[in-house]
């Protein structure tokens, strides 16, 4: 038996900030939730992103000739310990599919460093080895390639052995698993988390009367190992599958009230707004002119437009888009807008917008 709710406002697609995104950042707004939602919603997708997310790894490294970590070396600059520090600043990336066998098994990258002297006086007497230089050939893609590692003064020969797993979370050496540990290798901590930070915040919102819905605005910041947007997509994906196990206890199915996405009321009022002239919303001088020289002359032919294309339009920055968000918000709209169910669409917006104008001058006369 199907037992039947009411609607949930629900979000239709996830906004991204283009004017502060980056390799590594990127705030995320989903809106419009049920008020409490934005919170519920919020703070399980960043703890999942903080502790759940996993990435490649170094765990040991074997250099020969080097029995521990206490120790210096001889025509090596730091001591052991600083390499093996430096060694923990390695960002490797590498998503394992379902076709790879053992994938997730930890693999050894074998590299013979042979430091000449001709590098040497090529490079002021002292030749830098970087991580490149010890991972270049492998299967995993590397983020900051330049990260030094150690350097070296004198001509050397050495075999260097650096074993790299995927993994989740902060583990200290002390708690990783190997089958058998090698000869003189060294067990380092691993960071294997790719996220460095996540904060959410949580504002109002409206949709048609209703204000004080739910606008969720999440923050998240990568090491360059994942995408900001990846880590949101892999977290979603392991909050449902941890919500499936509780599907067991489904004794009657719920059917959600879908609701109209606009009663002929609510239609009304929001065809009214979108066929406003841009000059009748008492927007600064710059930003009307910006406007009128991309040739938008209606508040619907502006929020059909996403921010990304926007801030290419000729003379209009980013203090001219606070503003025009800003004012639309007051509206209880915003830019990207999706107006399908209208009907409307950036090729036929402007031609739906005159035709509701013109039938509206023709009822009034």
């Amino acid at each position: 038996m199907a037992v039947k709710y009411g609607k949930f406002e629900l979000p239709t697609k996830i906004k991204v900030d283009e004017t502060s995104r980056s390799g590594t950042f990127a705030r995320l707004i989903a809106e419009p939730f049920e008020r409490g939602f934005g919170h519920t919603v919020g703070n399980a997708l960043r703890r999942i992103i903080l502790s759940s997310l996993e990435a490649p790894s170094i765990m040991s490294v074997r250099i020969e000739g080097v029995p521990h970590e206490y120790m210096a070396i001889e025509g090596v600059i730091e001591d052991m310990t600083h390499i093996v520090l430096n060694l923990k600043n390695a960002l490797l990336r590498k998503l394992p599919t379902d076709e790879e066998i053992h994938s997730r098994e930890s693999k050894v990258i074998s590299k013979i460093l042979d430091i000449t002297g001709d590098m040497l006086d090529k490079n002021g007497g002292q030749y830098v080895v970087t991580l490149k230089d010890l991972m270049g050939s492998s299967d995993f893609d590397i983020v900051n390639p330049d990260l030094a590692i150690f350097s070296v003064t004198k001509p050397m020969t050495r075999k260097v052995d650096v074993k790299v797993a995927i993994g989740r979370g902060y583990v200290p050496s002390e708690r990783h698993v190997f089958g058998e540990k090698g000869v003189d290798e060294i067990v380092i901590d691993s960071a294997f988390s790719p996220v460095r930070l996540v904060n959410y915040y949580v504002e109002n919102t409206r949709v048609g009367q209703d204000t004080d819905l739910d606008r969720l605005i999440l923050e998240v910041t990568t090491d360059g190992r994942i995408t900001p947007e990846e880590a949101l997509a892999f977290a979603t994906q392991i909050g449902i599958l941890h919500f499936q196990v509780f599907d067991q206890l489904k004794f009657h199915a719920l059917t959600f009230d879908q609701g109209e996405i606009e009663s002929n009321t609510d239609r009304e009022a929001l065809m009214a707004q979108l066929a406003f002239k841009i000059n009748e919303i008492e927007l600064s001088v710059r930003s009307t002119n910006c406007l009128a020289g991309a040739n938008i002359e209606t508040i619907a032919e502006l929020v059909v437009m996403p921010e990304s294309e926007m801030l290419k339009f000729r003379n209009f920055g980013k203090k001219s888009l606070t503003e025009i968000k800003f004012k639309l918000e007051q509206m209880g709209l915003s830019l990207g807008m999706d107006l399908s169910k209208l009907g409307i669409n950036r090729d036929n917006v402007k031609q739906i917008i005159q035709e509701y104008i013109s039938e509206k001058a023709g009822i009034q006369a």
